[in-house]
């Protein structure tokens, strides 16, 4: 292998040419040469400012994260011995609740031992007051346990108040419902229940009802006792009534309203102010038409109207 090169100007001519040998001769000394300027035999190392200046990056980095735990740790001791402090007024609740309890039972007469209520706490308490954060550090377990306990406890006293007020209830709603009483203030009884003289036509009619008159402008309605109310709205004859359901298959009627003030489904008391007294359906004047019924089937209310509620 040869290389060969042919220069020609305008006054000069010249040409040379290579051998294989010269060429290899030429790499090689072009080689040297660039050894020489890289030096890739001498180690180059690390930057030592470079380094120095990582290494206390690092150094900040983890000082942060460690005053950052630091922190949170505090942070942590004094939530938990918060915590502590109000699961102890939580216990004083508890032992109010039960005494609540204890004695709504003996008031309803159910103090025979099926609620298992305490008896009441009294909290006498004194001593200097002292920072939060004087309070000895808590166990995060221990803390968590005494929670999981007072759910317990609080469903517990839960099941217990509501067996309570479910008796209670019974009780009172028995009571009240006891139908007694007139269904208006005032006014008087103008027609009487059985046989009559039709208003309208002359003709004997069955009255299965009593009429209570009265001349007061927007004079109350009120039921005879507690129950809930089954039918309030317009019904033929009575114009607009409502029907109240007071258990032990006992309603009562109150007709020919002007305006009612309670609806289907509402729980009403003994002497609650129920509709205004009116002349709607069929009717010749303001009045309340008042019916009791047992089973479905109108009895002479004349006995439920003049006894005692007590």
């Amino acid at each position: 292998m040869s290389l060969s090169v042919f220069y020609r100007g305008t006054k000069v001519k010249f040409s040379f040419e290579l051998s294989r040998r010269r060429l290899m001769s030429l790499a090689g000394l072009a080689a040297l040469g660039v050894l020489a300027v890289t030096k890739p035999w001498e180690h180059q190392g690390l930057d030592a400012e470079a380094a120095r200046a990582k290494i206390t990056e690092e150094k900040i980095a983890l000082a942060a994260q460690e005053q950052a735990v630091r922190e949170l740790k505090d942070e942590t001791e004094k939530k938990l011995t918060a915590m502590t402090i109000y699961l102890g007024e939580m216990q004083s609740q508890l032992r109010r609740l039960d005494a609540l309890g204890k004695r709504l039972a003996s008031v309803a007469d159910l103090d025979n031992g099926e609620f298992a209520f305490e008896q009441p706490l009294i909290e006498i308490m004194g001593g200097p007051e002292a920072s939060i954060t004087d309070a000895p550090k808590v166990d995060g377990r221990d803390v968590i346990d005494q929670i999981e306990g007072m759910m317990g406890e609080l469903a517990s006293k839960q099941k217990q108040l509501a067996l309570l007020e479910s008796v209670m209830m019974s009780h009172h709603i028995s009571a009240e419902s006891y139908i007694a009483g007139r269904p208006v203030d005032s006014g008087w009884l103008s027609s009487q229940y059985g046989i009559r003289k039709d208003p309208f036509n002359g003709r004997p009619a069955m009255h299965k009802g009593l009429d209570f008159a009265s001349l007061e402008e927007g004079a109350g309605v009120y039921a005879t006792g507690a129950g809930v109310v089954t039918w309030a709205g317009e019904r033929s004859g009575y114009g607009q009534l409502i029907e109240i359901d007071h258990g032990g298959g006992l309603k009562t009627r109150y007709g020919h309203s002007k305006e009612l003030l309670v609806k289907e489904g509402d729980v009403v008391t003994r002497g609650q102010k129920i509709a205004l007294l009116g002349s709607t359906g069929r009717s010749t004047g303001p009045h309340v038409h008042y019916e009791v019924l047992r089973n479905n089937r109108q009895i002479d209310p004349y006995k439920y109207v003049y006894r005692s509620a007590d």
